[in-house]
């Protein structure tokens, strides 16, 4: 079966693309002090670079994403790119008038380079040999990219939750390089609620015996860990008013078996989200990435302090938050909106009323379209003024 239908209403068919750079003896340095090199990094583009190259906006994914944001890689694909509701033809990433790219972080398994990439000191894959990586260090590593597509300034880098914290670490590590910023569901720090989730992940992986210490490649992976640590993460992915409008305590059928097997739907649907992440998903690098956003912590990172954190950026801000978020709620947002303000700076933002929880940032959602399209607007005909 085709999906021409859809196709034709996106990017169309897309094809990853791979920069690798940091070879030996130019290693980049990471914020642990460790040196990381020969680094790959899988990317997409969608749309032109116009002749001044000032179209150009950086995309952010979050903890499970990867390049693929938009489009499909054949025409026999089921489904499109992870935020193709909003990158394409007339959309809110406008791709018949910006040039949109993507690429999978540092630490992750969908092409660029972690921990089950190969070590080139070993010829074996790092496993936890991978050294320890954090936010900046993604940002470090996307600006290389950046600066290889020959982009001199962004007009506007993107992202929710943990591309959210990407997408303000660039216009605080690269104030000169970055336009605007557009930072959805997102925040300056995990809260201890998050990190407790995230703890919780990592321990369903590691105590699985088939985790083997991290050295799992070319043997069973841990998988029973791996989708355990997805099933616990989605459900702060959700809000309770959510779960209980779509599945209540609604039972798979008519009565109850009185044995411990899956008996209600909500349990059913975790573990087949947990079944389908095992096989698109390394088991490290979700140890890795988890990592990366319990150490994200602007206001520890200057003084403790967040307006310390916005002194030295230049870019304008929208940031959006929505109202049944309890993962990153909104109060972090507005926490944001106040360190920026309190350094003057432009800054748009609205609360987005919605029962979808914290993943209502990958649903569709007119106002969330609207509110990223008249903003970049705003943001293009800016730069095209000057």
């Amino acid at each position: 079966m085709k999906y021409d239908l859809m196709i034709d209403k996106s990017v169309g068919i897309v094809e990853t693309q791979y920069y690798t750079f940091a070879e030996p003896s130019h290693e980049m340095i990471l914020t642990s002090g460790k040196t990381l090199g020969p680094i790959t990094l899988a990317f997409e583009t969608y749309g032109k670079l116009n002749h001044e190259k000032t179209n150009a906006i950086l995309i952010l994914h979050a903890l499970s994403g990867s390049a693929h944001a938009a489009g499909y890689h054949t025409e026999y694909d089921a489904y499109p790119g992870w935020w193709d509701h909003y990158i394409g033809p007339s959309k809110a990433f406008d791709t018949n008038k910006y040039f949109v790219i993507c690429s999978n972080v540092i630490g992750g398994c969908n092409g660029s380079t972690g921990p089950s990439s190969i070590n080139p000191k070993t010829g074996k894959e790092y496993a936890l040999d991978f050294p320890i990586i954090t936010i900046q260090d993604m940002v470090n590593a996307q600006k290389h990219l950046i600066d290889y597509l020959g982009i001199e300034k962004l007009l506007a880098v993107a992202g929710g939750s943990m591309g959210g914290m990407q997408a303000l670490q660039w216009s605080i590590s690269y104030p000169q390089r970055v336009q605007s910023v557009i930072a959805i569901a997102t925040a300056a720090s995990l809260s201890a609620q998050g990190i407790a989730f995230h703890e919780v992940g990592r321990q369903a992986i590691m105590r699985d015996p088939n985790w083997n210490g991290g050295n799992y490649y070319g043997k069973t992976p841990p998988s029973n860990g791996l989708s355990l640590a997805r099933m616990i993460g989605h459900i702060t992915y959700l809000s309770e008013k959510l779960m209980h409008e779509k599945f209540g305590r609604r039972l798979q059928q008519d009565f109850f078996k009185f044995q411990l097997d899956m008996e209600f739907e909500v349990e059913s649907y975790l573990h087949h989200k947990g079944n389908d992440f095992v096989q698109r998903f390394d088991a490290n690098s979700y140890l890795y990435i988890t990592k990366a956003i319990d150490y994200f912590d602007l206001k520890n990172d200057f003084g403790g302090d967040l307006a310390n954190a916005f002194v030295h950026v230049h870019s304008d801000y929208l940031i959006i938050s929505f109202s049944s978020d309890w993962l990153y709620p909104t109060s972090q947002s507005r926490e944001i909106v106040r360190a920026l303000r309190m350094n003057s700076k432009n800054v748009v933002f609205t609360e987005i009323q919605t029962d979808k929880g914290h993943d209502a940032f990958l649903l569709p959602n007119e106002q969330l379209e609207n509110n990223i399209a008249n903003f970049l607007k705003r943001e293009f005909e800016k730069v095209h003024k000057k």
